[in-house]
């Protein structure tokens, strides 16, 4: 029903019959594009296939961080724009010279006509992607991540030349004394899985403490280079050198031939409306990735023992076998 003005990118948050809301990310690059080498994270596009690629290996990591999202193709003409009563919305669309019909939106940055989407005449693929609950009834907080990027074209953070940055973090409320840094690792993990570079925040529902999880949001400019590993976005680990067992756990068996993680993705993503969701190239790319992350967790225990590098997240830890049950299932 409205054009989302936030950001530097066209999204739309979509409102169905049952009074649920969602919001659509629609397609603005092909599986097989590459991002250009010459991209600054902060340009690149949005990748609606990133979001739901996201989305399974979240559920396969077993962290469940990221709402549900699927892929679906939408008919511009007939489920937006003929039943949209948002007249902004309807002012923007046009049909191209190829006669596509393709809207843009009106907002601060990238929302001009040069910046349209369009369908194929009308239809066009895209990402839905489950909305929280309403702040009123699930109030969260958006935190700065402590390992947040430089959003300029030569600026540096304190964490890119400071490897002894993550002791100034250990200081700070509430790094020092919680899940929190445990979870901020989980969460570079995750992104450096999918290459996402573009975590300037994240977000955790209130009611659980400084404990809570954090809600693993906004995942679009992940799987954008697969022939590039940025092993910066693995800074957390690297330099605090902590990690859950839990999550260590699972990363291993990940890594075992029978249970390969681009194996079980591949799987997984079928069961998408928009199958092949990945190409081959980035499936590939999350095993090498997964072993560069236990390289690093090996480099830590190396230098610091098991006891302090590996956090006992749990009072009965599951033994590889439960984790294959669970994995099965």
């Amino acid at each position: 029903q409205v054009v989302k003005p936030s950001g530097v990118h066209l999204k739309l948050v979509l409102r169905f019959q049952d009074f649920g809301k969602a919001m659509f990310k629609p397609m603005r690059q092909k599986r097989e594009e590459e991002t250009p080498e010459d991209f600054f994270y902060f340009v690149d596009f949005q990748r609606h296939n990133a979001e739901i690629a996201a989305f399974h290996l979240d559920r396969i990591l077993d962290f469940r961080r990221v709402p549900p999202t699927v892929g679906r193709l939408i008919n511009v003409t007939k489920e937006i724009l003929e039943v949209t009563k948002n007249e902004v919305l309807q002012s923007v669309f046009f049909v191209s010279p190829a006669s596509n019909v393709c809207f843009f939106a009106k907002c601060p940055y990238m929302c001009k006509t040069e910046y349209a989407v369009c369908g194929t005449p009308h239809l066009l693929e895209g990402s839905l992607s489950a909305f929280l609950p309403s702040l009123n009834l699930a109030p969260r907080l958006s935190i700065p991540n402590p390992w947040i990027r430089s959003y300029s074209f030569d600026g540096k953070e304190e964490w890119e030349v400071n490897p002894l940055y993550c002791n100034t973090v250990r200081e700070i409320y509430p790094y020092s004394n919680s899940n929190r840094l445990l979870n901020i690792v989980d969460m570079a993990i995750f992104d450096f899985l999918i290459g996402n570079m573009d975590r300037h925040h994240y977000e955790m529902f209130t009611k659980f403490g400084d404990d809570g999880f954090l809600l693993h949001l906004d995942n679009a400019r992940g799987f954008g280079r697969h022939s590039h590993d940025e092993l910066s976005i693995l800074a957390p680990l690297s330099q605090c050198c902590v990690i859950k067992r839990t999550t260590l756990l699972r990363l291993q068996l990940l890594a075992e031939p029978e249970y390969q993680l681009s194996a079980v993705m591949r799987e997984s993503l079928l069961q998408d409306p928009l199958a092949p969701v990945l190409t081959e190239p980035h499936l590939l790319a999350l095993d090498r990735r997964l072993q560069l992350v236990l390289d690093a967790v090996g480099k830590c225990i190396d230098t610091f023992g098991e006891a302090t590098v590996v956090a006992n997240d749990t009072t009965q830890p599951q033994s590889p076998a439960a984790h294959r049950a669970k994995l099965d299932t």
